[in-house]
Order: C-alpha cells, then sequence, then structure tokens
C-alpha cells in the first residue's frame, strides 16, 4: 500500500473555477488540482523559485517541480484538445488554519496534539 500524500499548504482557494474553450466543441475535462494551481501561481505569476515555493508549500522542492510538470502538461492539454480546465481538489491544507481544516481525500489524517 503507497504511503499517504502530505498535504501541501496553499494561501487560499481561487476566485475562479475554470475555464473552457470559446469557438471549439468541448472535448472533455481536465482537472487541474489546488496545489497545482498555487505552485504555477507561485511560480509563474509571483516570480518565485522552486525552493522558495517548497518552502511556502511545506514541501521538497523536487515535490515542486513535479507539481508543476504535471500542471503545466494539463494546462497545455486544455488548451490543445479544447478540453475545459477545471480547478478543484488535491491535498492541501489552508495555510494559517486550525488542525483539520483544508483537508481533502488522499491525504493522510493531521497528527493528534
Amino acid at each position: 500500500m503507497p504511503r499517504p500524500k502530505r498535504p501541501r499548504y496553499i494561501a487560499s482557494e481561487p476566485e475562479i473555477k475554470g475555464f473552457k474553450p470559446r469557438g471549439a466543441v468541448e472535448t472533455g475535462e481536465v482537472i487541474l488540482s489546488l496545489e497545482e494551481f498555487e505552485a504555477l501561481r507561485l511560480i509563474d505569476y509571483e516570480g518565485m523559485d522552486q525552493s522558495g515555493v517548497a518552502q511556502v508549500m511545506d514541501v521538497s522542492r523536487q515535490t515542486v517541480g513535479r507539481i508543476l510538470k504535471a500542471a503545466r502538461y494539463k494546462i497545455a492539454e486544455s488548451l490543445v484538445t479544447a478540453k475545459r480546465l477545471t480547478v478543484q481538489g488535491g491535498c492541501y491544507e489552508m495555510r494559517g488554519r486550525g488542525k483539520g481544516r483544508g483537508w481533502r481525500h488522499g491525504c493522510r489524517k493531521p497528527p493528534e496534539r
């Protein structure tokens, strides 16, 4: 049995829920997780480097690289194949909130304190 994912910290949920193609027939849907959205926001929009993002999200730099690669692939797939892009789900915890808030399925349970 694989080890449960460790949650990634995100600042807040995005105000948008997704995008859909205009001028073409939708051919499906691509799901972009909230931690993938957060990594894109911090690296591509805020201009942070991967090691800084790793500290903010409380994961290793290599994990940030994997998250970013998956997010960029999903966005490219959505644009090239005219699929709707939906931002939802994932394994994350909201920064600054108490234990247990923001947990999503696929994550390990928070340690008892």
